[in-house]
């Protein structure tokens, strides 16, 4: 956790500030703290891993205890939720080979279930797609010095948000410490996690950030009317508040959780003058014009049984416009094979064939068809390290479709 962080944060409970307490848990640097304990005016909050944890539970007291015991990595353990000896030990061997464990190795260990698939064949998923360009157009015009993205999950689009404002401190805030210590660890080491509960007040000052993000989770808090006065406090009357993907009530969504209409989700913004936009428009634009189309808000009245909606809260009219996306196909991290595909070597060639991992993944992210062809030969090596000369005039089209994806170092 940066120093600078500290100065950001408040008690979720009390709203006084925070200060480090000076004991057997503290390890710090001149601009880091990796371990140690807050304390406020009515409790105290550990800080493990870099990551400070503002929740009052079992969990994070047990955590406290084992810090100011010396146990720092048994603190980690606790927090992770890994109370099954046998994922314990698991885990623990995978901190053992830290330089050559992946994103989806620990995956594996932390969440083997429906969500740990979600997060592993994220980086593809149209609603992933939508919401990056959204996200990163708004950065892009924005230009915050601060970020948080509030139920951002191991960080997905954080890392985006991270690549749009070159400079600025991006906050990931989740309920779930071990999708913050993934986050950190292998998605977007740059970021400062905060762990946190979107149904309560959260913690940090006034005005602290000039972007408050929320992207899909919306619909799961059940105090929403709090979370909108929350992301709006911390955006600050002059900035943006940036929701995409809302699950709406009228239309039929996977694991929809309590949804509202989308003149409901307008209402709990309506003092930032929320602008709406329905999902699909936003997908064919970016996958048709290559452009985050943000210059056509609709009514409520105009979305209809539309499943799923994007809300843009601000007074910048200079938002609300056609943004490009067309980027160079640099690498910021690894290039690699999208994991939705096997890979089969053939006389010299590389055989893709599109997997779902479940049927119900199918069901729900088969749209991804649009782009990503069922099956396609490339005259290149993709077994192997994969070299963008190699595959010539086809590596634009191959990075374009998503079959290859600029992954953090290490994911899978």
């Amino acid at each position: 956790m940066l120093a600078e962080v500290l100065r950001l944060l408040r008690c979720p409970f009390c709203g006084t500030t925070l200060d480090l307490v000076e004991n057997e848990a503290l390890v710090r640097t001149k601009d880091q703290v990796t371990s140690g304990v807050l304390g406020c005016q009515c409790c105290a909050f550990p800080i493990v891993a870099g990551i400070p944890v503002m929740l009052a539970d079992d969990p994070t007291r047990e955590a406290i205890q084992a810090l100011e015991a010396g146990h720092r990595e048994a603190a980690l353990l606790t927090l992770l939720g890994l109370d099954d000896g046998s994922k314990r030990r698991a885990f623990t061997a995978l901190l053992d080979r830290t330089a050559s464990a992946t994103y989806r190795d620990a995956q594996d260990i932390l969440s083997p279930d429906a969500e740990g698939t979600y997060f592993v064949y994220r980086f593809s998923d149209p609603t992933y797609l939508m919401s990056s360009a959204v996200l990163r157009a708004v950065a892009g015009v924005c230009r915050p010095g601060r970020i948080v993205d509030v139920c951002g999950g191991s960080g997905h689009l954080t890392r985006d948000l991270v690549a749009a404002a070159p400079g600025a401190l991006v906050v990931l805030a989740d309920v779930f410490y071990w999708k913050l210590w993934l986050a950190r660890t292998f998605i977007a080491p740059t970021c400062q996690p905060v762990c946190c509960d979107g149904n309560a007040p959260l913690p940090f000052a006034r005005d602290t950030f000039e972007m408050s993000v929320l992207s899909d989770a919306f619909p799961y808090i059940w105090h929403k009317r709090l979370l909108a006065e929350e992301l709006m406090r911390l955006a600050g009357p002059g900035g943006v508040v940036a929701m995409p993907h809302l699950h709406s009530s009228l239309g039929f969504n996977y694991s929809a959780g309590m949804t509202l209409t989308p003149a409901a989700y307008a209402e709990l913004f309506a003092s930032m003058q929320p602008h709406l936009f329905r999902d699909r428009d936003l997908t064919d634009a970016v996958l048709d014009r290559h452009v985050a189309d943000l210059s056509r808000p609709v009514t409520p009245e105009e979305i209809g049984d539309e499943p799923s909606l994007t809300l843009v809260a601000s007074r910048r009219a200079d938002l609300f416009r056609q943004h490009d996306l067309r980027e160079s196909n640099a690498v910021s991290g690894e290039l690699i094979v999208n994991p939705l595909y096997q890979v089969e070597r053939r006389n010299g060639v590389s055989v893709l064939t599109l997997a779902f991992p479940t049927p119900e993944y199918e069901d729900e992210f088969g749209a991804c068809r649009r782009y990503l062809p069922d099956t396609l030969t490339v005259a290149a090596d993709l077994t192997r390290p994969i070299d963008p000369a190699s595959l010539g005039a086809q590596y634009a089209e191959l990075r374009q479709r998503r079959v290859l994806l600029d992954a953090p170092p290490r994911f899978c």
